[in-house]
């Protein structure tokens, strides 16, 4: 055997299954999804969202992230399936995330041995089936508003409320981290994970990309100094939030990503990422003429991209469909525009210019809204209709290019022979081996 396996090249790997049903005429445990059926069903195919949830639900750490942005194997798969169970594009039911926060939320609110909400380490109680009464058009929702920073935080999108909400944590010790997106040292516009550990590191990296980081992919806090138990607030896309609430509703042996760190999910508003090669430097600066470094930023907002410069003057303010081809591919397939599993949801839809749409979800988000309200303007949502029809042309998208029943109330994990089944003979079908090793099978 070769020293190093994984340094044969991919389509060698994608064999990997039938390779399997080949050696020692042993039968293999029922049940088992591995890394490559991942790997076909979704990356190779073409549907990776660039999440990292599969990296952080890896109990044997061997998933690692490629220089592509991609997930990739990095040492022996063990079969365990986790990866694939939390794919929003594999098998997690990422729906059913919108009542499995629900659930919590409605646990923590009424049931007296976990009355005490703390932006900590997730709780290990098992939560109550209550319904929440709280349930709008909007999802579970405390309170929405409308709000902004009156002193403008420095490349802060919009009323720059995540940032301040983040600072007034990290000032009031509630929180050792938060995990965010910062700009790339490298590369202009580009985004990459980041862990701001003071009020400062917030203001330096402040603003909104376009691209996903694998953000759930560095969770393995080791390099920082942080407590034993850090408390970590999360910034990040609806399918980062989706992964984060299925790995925490589910216990199993962790790997170095530390997953139970989060107490506080904060999500981004989102259409749609984009991959940076495609819409950077592709879009913008080949076809449009425009150099990264002129920049200021980047928005979409009323169906357009629009992008000004760093002296205000827009740049470019098209129709988004002008960009599809830059999309993530994957992201054709959410319906979940507004975040609804997170703790709060964020974003410049339903407000005026300059300030921003703020959905407190659960109690543990308006205890952390709280801490802001002080350095905040806060008034009423302005236009929640405006939300509301976002939110139905995300859907209507979601739904023709979702190949599987769309079922908040079902099971939370999709079993890969019935994605087998749902995927077949579309254009986002199940490449490789997979495909044809357990076809038989469906």
């Amino acid at each position: 055997m070769p020293a190093n396996l994984f340094s044969f090249p991919q389509e060698t790997i994608s064999l990997g299954f039938a390779i399997r049903d080949q050696m020692n005429s042993i039968s293999e445990a029922p049940g088992k999804t591995w890394f490559w059926e991942l790997a076909d069903a979704v990356i190779d195919a073409g549907r990776c969202v660039q999440c990292g949830v599969c990296v952080a639900a890896c109990p044997s750490d061997s998933i690692g992230v490629s220089e592509a942005g991609l997930p990739k194997l990095v040492k022996m798969c063990t079969g365990c399936s986790l990866c694939w169970d939390f794919c929003p594009r594999g098998g997690l039911r990422y729906e059913a995330t919108w009542r499995e926060s629900a659930q919590v939320q409605s646990s923590e609110v009424k049931d007296p041995q976990i009355s005490k909400v703390s932006l900590g380490r997730r709780s290990k109680t098992t939560p109550n089936k209550i319904t929440p009464t709280n349930v709008t058009a909007l999802g579970v929702l405390e309170k929405g508003y409308a709000a902004r920073v009156p002193t403008r935080i420095e490349g802060a999108q919009d009323g720059g409320v995540v940032s301040q909400i983040l600072i007034a944590l990290l000032e009031a010790g509630e929180i050792d981290g938060a995990l965010l997106a910062k700009q790339s040292s490298t590369q202009s516009w580009k985004a990459e994970p980041y862990l701001a550990q003071t009020p400062q590191d917030v203001r330096t990296s402040a603003g909104s990309y376009y691209n996903q980081t694998m953000a759930l992919g560095h969770l393995d806090l080791s390099k920082y100094d942080l407590p034993k138990n850090p408390r970590i607030a999360m910034v990040g896309t609806p399918c980062e939030i989706q992964g984060i609430k299925a790995l925490q509703a589910t216990r199993w042996s962790r790997g170095r990503s530390l997953v139970d760190s989060i107490g506080l999910t904060i999500a981004l508003l989102c259409t749609k990422s984009f991959d940076y090669e495609k819409l950077i430097l592709g879009e913008l600066k080949q076809k449009r003429g425009i150099d990264p470094s002129e920049i200021g930023r980047i928005d979409v907002i009323y169906g357009k991209l629009i992008v000004d410069s760093v002296k205000g003057s827009t740049l470019v303010a098209e129709p988004i469909k002008n960009f599809h081809g830059a999309a993530l591919r994957g992201c054709d397939e959410c319906a979940d525009f507004l975040g609804r599993a997170s703790d709060i949801s964020v974003g410049s839809v339903g407000s005026v210019a300059g300030w921003s749409s703020v959905l407190v979800r659960t109690e543990q988000g308006m205890r952390a809204f709280e801490k802001a309200w002080p350095k905040l303007q806060v008034r009423d949502l302005d236009n929640t209709q405006a939300l509301e029809k976002l939110d139905a042309l995300d859907k209507k998208i979601a739904f023709n290019a979702l190949q599987r029943e769309f079922d908040p109330d079902g099971p939370l994990f999709i079993e890969f022979e019935d994605h087998l089944e749902n995927y077949m003979d579309s254009d986002r079908q199940v490449v490789g081996s997979s495909q044809r090793s357990r076809k038989e099978a469906v």
